[in-house]
């Protein structure tokens, strides 16, 4: 009995000891539920949601792309960059090799640029002659016979009868026989014959002869070739009057058209080379010694010249020319650096600018302020700093990743890789193009009401376009222009004149190139051509299937300005 007790004990103490450690055990489980629940609740509340096509976007919950339209997917921990500058985009060694990607010091350096122009040869003005008669008197003969004819200097070309000469002549002689008694009349009879440019030798053989001459032989005082012949057999002349005229081609000018926004970089003395057409492979070198103060209205430059020696005579008066000529200054607070370090084009232009830290190296988007434009290089008014080092080459890598990271960043058609187009979104591109040169045709015919009936097509050629033929990256650089282009395209049929449908033209044309040079969506070549005098001496760009220039900026004032400045194919 007693036994029953102890054990009726024990079973009543394990019960209330099992509960009372039941009781914690549930009691901790659900606070640890309850602790997991609240960490996931936090973290789908943290959780930013982006599209892989436009990663700006940027949202708290799931959905579809406002741009796209595509599913958002989550944005991964990888894109924060602990360390970095809130801007910057973070590249390991390994990926900047990998993208190509090459850097330089910024620093100070020579200002160099070559311009480009195009000119004739002239005739020397100064070696430009005319031969005039002495005295007074008929031409009896005349040696030279026709434009083009070659005169040295001392030839005989003809004869002169004069009765001043006679009567100078018979006062020579009277002289002669009184020289003893009176020299003075002497001199005065032979410097009055020396004034008439006879010799001495001349005069000699008339006071040796004793007697006159009626005729006196005309000595060219000149070399070159006749331009003009002004007399002909039998005919008086005066003295003084023009028998012919003749040019010396031994020296001729150079004559070339510099653009007016190029004038800063042509100098007196500023060397140039140029090739004349009948001879492209001889170069012939000069500098400037000339440049005129007046702009020619109409093609809005400036002649400039040069003198060059041909005593051989390979060169000839009118022969087309096409020259350089070579700039170069120091400036000491003068920065420059690679065309290919800047992206976009104009004022507003960037860089990326390389920084290293204990986090490893990073690169920053930052605006600079573009000065000259030289050959292959930028002069930076403002922006960069001397030591600084920034990107020189696979800038477009670089600016891909930092649009992908959601950093500020800037896509520029001139870095940009092209992407391989399907042949569905090639068909989507073609009525785009077809409709962009029907409009440059019309706007270099100065057709202003066919431009803006083409200014509708390429509207509605352009709302057509099936966005869902782009795969891929195509895509994503499809959307990009397609905002853009929007704006550009939305009232470009709205102008009330062809100026303005011009200047709208600019920015268009900007659009396709980038476009063309994105996706290559042609099977032919094409030419991007530049004309410098265009949107107020800024200078514009255009596309053309031909390659002879015909300007849709100017049309008929100046069809044929501008330059092939790029072949796409």
């Amino acid at each position: 009995m007693k036994l029953n007790k102890i054990n009726i004990i024990i079973i009543l103490v394990s019960v209330v000891v099992g509960t009372i450690i039941g009781y914690f055990l549930n009691g901790s489980s659900d606070h640890q539920h309850e602790q997991a629940g609240n960490s996931e609740n936090m973290e789908a509340e943290s959780q930013i949601w982006t599209c892989s096509m436009h990663p700006s976007v940027r949202q708290n919950e799931p959905g579809d792309c406002p741009i796209c339209g595509m599913d958002l997917i989550p944005l991964s921990e990888s894109d924060n960059q602990d360390g970095f500058s809130a801007n910057a985009v973070s590249m390991s060694s390994t990926a900047m090799k990998l993208a190509s990607v090459e850097t330089a010091v910024v620093e100070k350096a020579m200002i160099e640029k070559e311009i480009s122009v195009t000119g004739k040869l002239q005739e020397n003005e100064n070696m430009d002659f005319t031969q005039s008669a002495h005295f007074s008197g008929r031409v009896e003969e005349l040696n030279v016979n026709y434009e083009g004819e070659f005169v040295r200097k001392g030839q005989l070309i003809g004869k002169l009868y004069s009765p001043e000469l006679l009567t100078a002549q018979e006062e020579l002689l009277l002289a002669y026989k009184q020289r003893e008694n009176n020299p003075t009349y002497f001199e005065a009879a032979k410097q009055k014959l020396k004034n008439w440019k006879l010799s001495d030798q001349q005069i000699q053989s008339i006071i040796e002869a004793e007697t006159v001459k009626e005729k006196f032989n005309i000595i060219s005082d000149f070399s070159g070739y006749i331009s003009k012949i002004n007399v002909t057999e039998g005919e008086y002349v005066k003295q003084g009057q023009s028998l012919y005229e003749l040019d010396n081609l031994s020296s001729l000018w150079v004559y070339v058209d510099v653009y007016e926004q190029d004038l800063q970089f042509v100098k007196m003395g500023s060397e140039v080379q140029f090739h004349a057409r009948p001879f492209p492979s001889k170069e012939f070198t000069t500098k400037i010694d000339f440049i005129s103060p007046i702009v020619d209205a109409k093609s809005r430059t400036v002649k400039a010249r040069a003198t060059i020696q041909n005593a051989n005579g390979l060169l000839k008066p009118e022969m087309l020319v096409s020259a350089n000529i070579e700039f170069k200054q120091y400036d000491s607070s003068a920065i420059v650096v690679p065309k290919s370090a800047v992206m976009w084009t104009g004022k507003r232009s960037v860089v990326y600018v390389k920084e290293e830290t204990q986090a490893g190296i990073s690169f920053t988007m930052r605006e600079v302020e573009l000065g000259l434009a030289l050959n292959d290089s930028f002069v930076i008014e403002s922006g960069l700093n001397v030591g600084e080092e920034i990107a020189v080459a696979g800038t477009f890598s670089i600016d891909a990743a930092a649009q992908l990271a959601g950093k500020p960043s800037m896509m520029s058609a001139e870095n940009m890789e092209s992407v391989e187009l399907t042949k569905e979104a090639k068909l989507e591109l073609k009525p785009l193009f077809d409709s962009y040169f029907e409009l440059k045709d019309a706007l270099t015919q100065d057709d202003f009401s066919t431009a803006i009936t083409k200014s509708k097509e390429l509207k509605a050629a352009f709302q057509n376009v099936n966005m869902k033929a782009f795969k891929n990256d195509s895509h994503e650089i499809w959307m990009g222009y397609h905002k853009k282009m929007d704006k550009i395209l939305e009232h470009i049929h709205h102008h009330e004149d062809i100026e303005g449908l011009r200047k709208n033209f600019i920015a268009l044309s900007d659009w396709m190139i980038q476009l063309t040079k994105s996706f290559k969506p042609h099977d032919e070549t094409l030419y991007l051509q530049h004309c410098p005098m265009a949107d107020n001496n800024k200078g514009a760009d255009w596309l053309s299937r031909e390659e002879p220039i015909v300007n849709p900026y100017f049309g008929s004032s100046m069809l044929s300005c501008g330059e092939v400045t790029e072949v796409l194919k």
